[in-house]
């Protein structure tokens, strides 16, 4: 593949860019596929960038729990990052666990979900930074995947649940949140209680941007959306029946949503 051949993934021109929120991309041929990274934080490209032996080696590493993705973070003198490991579910990862059928470099899941992202985080939406992307071919029909970003401090909402009442004011500014990306078109296709995560000083940043995408903001799928995340908490506390979650919280999510 030459450098030529390397495409772009279509992102969202509607976003604005935000002063000290650039993200500069850069694109590399390599013998079994291709890699976008962010000039800004990656200055030796290359597939060691992926490789779990060579950060091992040259950083320390740690396992990130949940989800069923294999997922790493790698952590430097001023870098701290999370690399995942592209992963199916369902009866499709019985089948083949980490194998994608390919259609072409723009519509690979690493591809779109870094020039999403990288998207977002120049208009200043709370997502994590794109360090990263790589799309590795196997054979004709398929390839592999892996994405790079940047940690963001915080705590996922189901583990927050699982040790405390949450304040309806968080639901509130969660729904807030929520209605922001709706209104920008950003479509999240797996809005659920682990990719909901609340940092320090309670702002609210979504995760995960896997088969997401822009679409014309209709209520259909804005709904949609909800509904899922609405089938998440009731999951949880099917799991975990003294969940800390009542409908006064979801009430007061949908109240933060319908305002914001």
């Amino acid at each position: 593949m030459s450098v030529l051949q390397i495409e772009e993934a279509g992102g969202c021109p509607g976003l604005s860019v935000q002063v000290g929120r650039d993200v500069k991309a850069a694109y590399l041929a390599m013998d079994d596929g291709a890699m976008v990274y962010d000039l800004n934080r990656i200055s030796t490209p290359g597939p060691h960038c992926f490789d779990p032996e060579y950060w091992r080696g040259n950083a320390h590493v740690l396992p990130v729990p949940g989800g069923r993705a294999r997922v790493l973070r790698i952590v430097q003198p001023g870098q701290d990052w999370v690399l995942r490991h592209f992963h199916r579910g369902g009866w499709m990862g019985v089948i083949t666990a980490d194998r994608y059928l390919w259609t072409g470099l723009a519509r690979s899941r690493p591809w779109r979900e870094w020039h999403l992202l990288c998207d977002l985080y120049r208009a200043g939406f709370p997502v994590p930074r794109p360090i990263a992307a790589r799309v590795q071919r196997i054979q004709r029909w398929w390839y592999r995947a892996d994405l790079i970003s940047e940690r963001v401090e915080g705590e996922p909402l189901s583990v927050i649940l699982r040790r405390a009442v949450v304040p309806q004011r968080l639901w509130y500014r969660i729904g807030v949140q929520i209605r922001r990306f709706h209104r920008a078109g950003i479509y999240h296709a797996d809005l659920n209680l682990d990719n909901i995560l609340i940092e320090p000083d309670q702002r609210v940043c979504l995760l995960d941007f896997d088969k997401s995408g822009c679409r014309p903001p209709r209520a259909s799928w804005q709904h949609a959306n909800l509904r899922r995340l609405r089938r998440s908490v009731l999951k949880a506390q099917v799991r975990a029946p003294d969940l800390a979650f009542s409908a006064g919280d979801w009430e007061e999510l949908l109240s933060g949503y319908a305002e914001g």
